[in-house]
């Protein structure tokens, strides 16, 4: 009987297992690395092991043993689907919450998985006739993909002949190096496809169900980004094929515990095919859960403990349309470059589900996924469930770095999403930023800022002791002057008429960073924090940032030893000059790109160039030395 688990995970899993195993009674152990010392997850497991990595399949099952763990749950990402991992799990003696070592071996690579497919009579993707021969013989487009592994790695799309042996060889080279094994697949390629996955869960006694189907076709290079059950264009004779299909498949292999195979489905000819099976839980569990009423997570740990299911098929029924949102660390309008620093302000929404790590002040490093959390919410339809995606979006605000909120919020209440025509490709070939999905422009946050900074300033005068310098607005004979407030342009503020830039504005309510304003009669809804050297404002999902004139600050360089650093994480966009160069003081020595922002990298004073540590679209991490001068 089980008593204890052991997470070998961080983040928003870890935090969702133990609450699992705090509603079974068991007793939940964290593990963590120094970078995670203070993490929510340890914070809230019954135990905390230390561990030097999170890949380090020695240390994670000693910590397991060192901690009478019974169990370990994987969650996903880090060891969850190495069959090496399970097989150090049941060689010390414990149990994998999820299935052996032998059936994640089979199913973990896809040339395997496809033949234990066809053995089961579920449909596969055509193999391409010329595999391994001849080009000339295949009929293309073709994808030839990694057997070993997942996650678009070692992946191309091939539109003729004349491309396919580079493609191959780049994708050989990509597989080897990601998974340790160059061995590929050559299978037509589907031009307009829906991702379709069948969430099965099945225990040691014999019984196998199927929780429904889920859609994950909004995603950008075979990244997820919105998840939805049930899938919304699928008909019933679809729906039987992939859940009978995903139920014969779990049966033919001897899956035990919870597993998702996915499929294809080609648009064009209504065809399903066979893709992968995933052997541990998914990211997108969420949305199954809310539609089907079933806590995986403790289906997961009563089948580790060996006990049957206690249900049947015809105990789950789908009610209603869930959708979920993935929230990352990145700037989706620039390029989806990764962001890290601190999380000075976090709001996650009231009204929906919302399966997070991330909180006030805490640090998000590059060294780890950057996925923050996921927001999810349930409807009785999929547009009340859209619209309540929107609305839960609206109100999620993170300040200090850049995340893709804002971009989700677009791609919420786009009219592709909303009539369910994004197929898998769709966000690999939109402008985003414009077109389809424009980025919001910077215009009614400038007003949200200027009218909280300018609102700050009175009350400040109002309440706090006067002094000479402090602006009141205060003049003889008239009504209280503007304030001119300067954010990148300077923004005429006047409250005594409401108006910023002649713009009406009506202060409805401003309390705890939430400020609410009439612009122009539409009521917006804000996050602000005002700070010495700027004014954020998330508006909408999107963090807008306004910079404050700062007559002091050279905010392109730290001076000291010659040294130019970055000071914020940010992509390299010129190198102007090389070692061994005269430079004047003030020279631009290139550009970074940052915080919406170009940044020149100047040098401090007359001096020889005696270091260029950086190139031209490099992503550099805060506090990187990108160049180093020598006074002359």
């Amino acid at each position: 009987m089980l008593t204890s688990v052991l997470i070998a995970n961080r983040g928003e899993i870890a935090l969702r297992v133990i609450r699992a195993c705090r509603a079974a009674g068991l007793r939940s152990i964290a593990i963590y690395t120094d970078l995670d010392r203070q993490a929510p997850h340890v914070r809230e497991a019954d135990d905390a092991i230390r561990v030097g990595s999170y890949l380090d399949i020695g240390e994670v099952v000693a910590a397991a043993q060192a901690a009478d763990a019974d169990a370990v749950h994987p969650g996903y990402g880090f060891l969850s689907e190495r069959a090496e991992f399970a097989r150090a799990v049941e060689a010390a003696g414990l149990k994998l919450v999820g299935p052996s070592a032998a059936v994640m071996e089979q199913m973990g690579r896809k040339d395997a998985a496809r033949e234990i497919a066809v053995a089961a009579g579920v449909p596969v993707v055509p193999r391409g006739a010329g595999e391994g021969g001849d080009a000339g013989e295949l009929r293309f487009p073709v994808l030839v993909k990694a057997a070993a592994g997942g996650g678009g790695k070692g992946m191309r799309i091939v539109r003729s002949a004349e491309e396919y042996d580079a493609a191959l060889a780049s994708a050989k080279r990509e597989a080897a190096s990601a998974f340790g094994d160059d061995t590929i697949l050559v299978e037509k390629y589907v031009e307009h496809g829906r991702h379709i996955e069948v969430q099965v869960m099945a225990d040691a006694h014999g019984t196998v169900v199927h929780l429904y189907e889920r859609d994950c076709s909004t995603q950008r290079r075979h990244q997820k980004v919105l998840e939805e059950a049930p899938a919304p264009t699928i008909s019933t004779a679809v729906r039987d094929l992939v859940t009978g299909s995903a139920v014969a498949l779990a049966r033919e292999v001897g899956y035990v515990n919870a597993g998702t195979v996915e499929f294809l489905l080609d648009t064009d000819t209504g065809e399903a095919y066979f893709l992968e099976m995933n052997t541990r839980l998914q990211v997108e569990h969420p949305v199954t859960e809310l539609v089907t009423g079933v806590d995986l997570v403790a289906l997961q740990l009563r089948v580790a403990d060996g006990e049957p299911l206690g249900l049947t098929q015809d105990d789950i029924h789908l009610d209603g349309h869930a959708i979920e949102a993935r929230v990352y660390a990145e700037d989706a309008f620039h390029g989806f470059l990764p962001q890290a620093g601190t999380a000075s302000l976090v709001r996650w929404p009231a009204r929906a589900r919302v399966d997070a790590a991330l909180e006030s002040g805490q640090v998000v490093s590059t060294a780890y996924d950057p996925m923050l959390g996921k927001v999810i919410v349930h409807g009785p339809d999929r547009e009340s469930a859209r619209r309540a995606l929107v609305d839960a979006l609206d109100e999620t605000a993170i300040l200090g770095f850049t995340t893709n909120v804002g971009f989700l919020r677009v791609l919420a209440a786009s009219d592709e999403f909303r009539d369910a025509t994004i197929d898998t490709a769709w966000l690999d070939t939109v402008s985003i930023g414009g077109g389809e999905l424009p980025a919001p422009d910077d215009d009614l946050a400038r007003v949200v800022a200027a009218w909280t900074q300018a609102m700050l300033v009175a009350t400040d005068f109002k309440n706090g002791t006067p002094h000479p310098f402090q602006y009141d607005g205060f003049r003889l004979g008239a009504e209280p002057a503007p304030h001119l407030v300067e954010l990148d342009r300077v923004v005429r503020v006047d409250r005594a008429r409401g108006e910023v830039d002649g713009v009406p504005v009506t202060e409805l309510s401003a309390e705890r960073h939430v400020v609410r304003l009439s612009v122009a009669g539409h009521r917006h809804q804000a996050v602000v924090n005002v700070t010495a050297h700027e004014v954020e404002v998330v508006l909408e999902g999107q963090r807008h940032v306004f910079h404050k004139p700062d007559v002091f600050a050279d905010s392109a360089t730290a001076v000291g030893d010659g040294a130019i650093t970055a000071q914020m994480p940010g992509t390299v966009l010129t190198v102007n000059v090389t070692p061994g160069q005269q430079v004047a003081a003030g020279e631009t020595l290139g550009v970074l790109e940052a915080m919406k922002m170009e940044l020149a990298l100047k040098a401090p004073f007359d001096g020889t160039v005696a270091q260029v540590g950086a190139t031209a679209g490099e992503q550099v991490a805060m506090g990187a030395v990108l160049f180093v001068v020598e006074e002359a």
